[in-house]
């Protein structure tokens, strides 16, 4: 699909350079998001009392299905260097709106909660039983806080599941935070 192209240039003078060079970053647009529908490209100097020397603004305002995506990159004295800045923004934009829309976005591991049930201290590893009952294994390495010596059996921790060589394993293993009770206050 042919995409609408509006460029304008304000307190800058006309390069056909410069219109040549835009045109060739919107075209490579479309292999990073084939969809898009429209761009429209403001090359601008902002007036700045206190800055010595011309800084560039350009503006990206790119219409894909949906939804408007909008760049706003200020702060080159080199125009095409703000120009690249501003193109290579709208293309990890681009990129991030084409994975939500595949619905492949990286989801996150939920943090999970449990106890310390056995701990192997010469070994350097223990077991967190979870909520459900199963335990799973860690290894001091595991750990977010470099801080094995301090764990005890019965410990409230968080971590995050994960697949180990020998089956489901806990990482980032931390401490949880306890919420004292008033009875426990009081008694301190």
């Amino acid at each position: 699909m042919k995409l609408q192209l509006q460029i304008t240039t304000r307190d800058v003078p006309h390069s056909e350079a410069l219109e040549t060079h835009i045109r060739q970053k919107v075209e490579k647009l479309e292999t990073f998001y084939p969809k898009v529908m429209g761009c429209r490209v403001v090359v601008d100097v902002p007036h700045k009392h206190k800055h010595q020397g011309r800084t560039f603004n350009v503006r990206l305002d790119i219409t894909v299905p949906g939804k408007e995506l909008v760049v706003n990159h200020e702060a080159h004295e080199d125009v095409y260097v703000a120009v690249r800045d501003a193109f290579d923004a709208a293309k990890r934009q681009l990129e991030d709106y084409g994975r939500r829309q595949r619905g492949s976005i990286k989801a996150h591991t939920p943090v999970l909660h449990g106890k310390i049930v056995r701990l192997i201290t010469e070994e350097g590893y223990g077991f967190i039983e979870t909520p459900e009952g199963e335990e799973l294994y860690f290894h001091r390495d595991n750990l977010a806080e470099n801080n094995f010596e301090k764990l005890e059996e019965g410990s409230e921790v968080k971590f995050l599941e994960d697949i180990g060589g020998e089956g489901p394993q806990a990482k980032r293993v931390s401490a949880a935070k306890r919420h004292i009770s008033e009875g426990e206050a009081e008694q301190e």
